[in-house]
């Protein structure tokens, strides 16, 4: 599922720079790396009044916490001032994650894919330099191997010779919060 939304993504993302791209921006969301995690994310003009954007973040580790986070995020934004990547915005996107993370002695390893709506604001700073504020929420739905620490999960959650996920569910969650730097390369 994950490789055929990473395929839609470059697909659409190709169309559009063969068709009538504008601008291109690079970007870097300043709270993620305020945790330790490395990310980056372009966004390209495809409308009037719109763009498309893909976010990925990797984290090992963030502050020091035993935690395994790789996410790509697609998103598509609607712009209210008449311009792309200017004031406010709304936008439709997607996640798809994998994570390994222990957390107060319980280990959740597994995948989560998700839609959701974000709302934010683009502050221009000067004619190629942006911040963007965003906000987002939406249904995740997941399936993870969710055990203790020390269980023998492994051995325990083998069914038909292989390991199967023994949580999933969905769940209303932040799908995108930050602050990013944008940088306008076209």
């Amino acid at each position: 599922m994950m490789k055929r939304l990473l395929l839609a993504v470059v697909v659409a993302t190709m169309w559009t720079v063969n068709s009538r791209a504008q601008m291109l921006a690079a970007n870097i969301d300043g709270l993620w790396l305020a945790t330790l995690t490395p990310n980056i994310g372009a966004e390209l003009v495809v409308g009037e009044r719109s763009t498309l954007g893909l976010h990925g973040l990797f984290a090992v580790k963030p502050l020091g916490k035993d935690a395994k986070i790789y996410a790509l995020q697609p998103e598509y934004r609607f712009f209210f001032s008449g311009r792309p990547m200017y004031r406010e915005f709304i936008g439709i996107g997607a996640v798809g994650a994998t994570y390994d993370i222990t957390w107060k002695g319980k280990v959740y390893d597994g995948t989560a894919l998700g839609l959701g709506l974000t709302f934010g604001y683009v502050l221009p700073l000067k004619p190629r330099l942006n911040i963007d504020f965003h906000a987002g929420f939406g249904f995740i739905r997941y399936k993870q191997k969710e055990y203790f620490e020390g269980d023998q999960y492994d051995v325990d959650y083998i069914f038909d010779g292989e390991q199967r996920p023994n949580a999933s569910g969905y769940v209303l969650l932040p799908t995108r919060i930050g602050v990013s730097i944008s940088y306008i390369l076209r």
